[in-house]
């Protein structure tokens, strides 16, 4: 279990340019739960993440995961237990280094980079047939020569080797095109239904956010305003969910990248 209490945040104090992104936000996440996040630009989606993967601290309130207190854990040290994929797949793999050796990165096998044995070769390609993009005949080339789909898809992999109580997405599908979107959107079900994994994901895409796991919540201005899971979720559509937006924030979605899609 996630749980966010009473967390604020503002950068820029005492400045022209102070911000206050959150104030006592509270947020509770079961186990087990595959949370969507919609919102416009600013509402606080990346912010969230930031906080809860430790690349920045709150200035009040606490994080707590799987019953510990992670407030004022490191970022590395968070690593163990929350894996994250970004909007730009490049952000998730080394480039330079190759599949294989990607893969021992994330592997806790024990061993160096400079040896991955016959059975660690075996246990990689298994891993990547999964993927049934063909990778695994392709582990000695460099990860930057895959196509943005293959890399964003390996690493999904990478985040979710080392089964993590935490998963975030970040928009991961959104610099792809269509087709691979679709197959990485594919892999990610398959990846979090089959390990019960507990994830939140951000997306611009409504028919996605409600399509995709078992509870939508709904952000502006650093607030919760729509959280729904349930039979209100699954008979919800959305152009019902941006009138409950409306009702619950007090004003429409002005957001054409949410209003049209991606």
């Amino acid at each position: 279990m996630l749980e966010l209490k009473n967390i604020s945040k503002t950068f820029n104090k005492g400045t022209v340019n102070e911000k206050t992104v959150f104030s006592n936000l509270s947020l509770t996440v079961n186990d087990g739960d595959f949370i969507t996040i919609i919102g416009s630009n600013g509402a606080g989606k990346s912010t969230l993440f930031n906080l809860i993967g430790g690349s920045i601290l709150a200035d009040e309130g606490k994080i707590v995961l799987d019953g510990k207190d992670i407030t004022l854990k490191k970022s590395y040290k968070r690593a163990k237990d929350i894996g994250r994929l970004f909007q730009e797949p490049k952000l998730g793999t080394a480039g330079s280094m190759t599949i294989e050796e990607n893969l021992a990165l994330c592997s806790k096998s024990g061993s160096w980079l400079s040896f991955v044995s016959k059975k660690e070769k075996e246990a990689f390609k298994e891993r990547l047939r999964y993927l049934d993009m063909g990778l695994e005949e392709r582990m000695k080339q460099p990860v930057g020569l895959l196509s943005g789909g293959q890399r964003q898809a390996l690493s999904l992999l990478m985040a979710t080797y080392n089964t993590p109580k935490l998963l975030l997405l970040d928009e991961h599908t959104a610099a792809l095109d269509p087709k691979a979107q679709e197959q990485v959107l594919k892999i990610t079900r398959e990846v979090v239904e089959e390990n019960n994994l507990t994830c939140l994901m951000i997306t611009h895409d409504m028919k996605m956010a409600l399509e995709m796991g078992n509870r939508t919540i709904m952000m502006q201005n650093g607030q919760i305003v729509v959280d729904i899971s349930g039979k209100e979720r699954a008979n919800m559509t959305v152009e019902g969910l941006l009138a409950l937006f409306k009702e619950k924030a007090g004003e429409a979605l002005l957001n054409d990248r949410m209003l049209l899609g991606n």
